[in-house]
């Protein structure tokens, strides 16, 4: 449901007009916009969904009215029984699967990756920037041709998105960055209701480490200079 074409069209005026017209029916029909899976009332207007169903939009067939636009495909839902209906609530059960969602941050050399692999369990998903480099480029782990990073970033908020909507069946979920700007990784946070987990290390010991970790930013040792020092003057606490 995530492919290009499946978006463009939930984004298309035709897929607006048309769910503006299945609400306004569901109201004037009800007195009101109500749940056709669980039968209770949805009062914000932003947890109205609109589901298709019995078939499931896809690329084949998203250019067929009769599937896309067709009211006797469609029925209204509140977020939770959309997010089931999705399986987007831990393999799709019934009750949401308890589990938590840190946010691991501080500086280049800080230490982040280290905390996470002491305490992470298998099952848990781990997102690291440097990782999804090393696993789509396999060159050195650090190595991040900047020609990627588009592509890096989607792989990243795809999954973010997927810890969001707790998709899947994963355990705990942690989130490994330099989150330097204050208002950035509280809205992070916010948005996924995660935990914070900082990092401390001073300027000094960060460039100390830099010059020992025998990998590939020691090797590079002056631009990751750069990268610490850029991260300690955008730093807000």
């Amino acid at each position: 449901m995530s492919t290009g074409i499946i978006k463009a069209f939930y984004n298309s005026p035709k897929w607006a007009v048309f769910r503006a017209q299945k609400i306004q029916h569901a109201i004037q029909e009800k007195s009101g916009v109500f749940c056709e899976y669980c039968g209770k009332p949805i009062v914000e207007k932003g947890d109205i969904c609109v589901h298709h169903t019995p078939i499931e939009l896809t690329p084949e067939n998203v250019s067929d009215v009769m599937v896309a636009l067709n009211e006797d495909n469609t029925k209204i839902a509140c977020k939770d029984c959309h997010n089931k209906q999705h399986n987007r609530w831990c393999g799709g059960r019934i009750e949401k699967k308890p589990c938590s969602t840190f946010i691991v941050y501080g500086a280049p050399m800080s230490g982040k990756t280290s905390y996470v692999t002491q305490h992470y369990q298998r099952g848990d998903i781990v997102v690291d920037m440097d990782r999804l480099f090393h696993a789509v480029t396999l060159g050195q782990l650090y190595d991040k041709p900047d020609n990627l990073l588009k592509n890096i970033y989607a792989m990243q908020n795809l999954l973010i998105d997927n810890i969001k909507t707790h998709y899947g069946s994963f355990n705990n979920a942690w989130i490994i960055g330099g989150y330097p700007e204050k208002f950035r990784r509280n809205k992070l946070a916010e948005d996924l209701g995660a935990e914070l987990v900082f990092i401390p290390c001073d300027l000094d010991t960060c460039l100390y480490r830099l010059q020992y970790c025998n990998d590939y930013r020691q090797q590079h040792s002056a631009d990751w200079e750069l990268y610490i020092r850029d991260w300690f003057q955008k730093y807000q606490p």
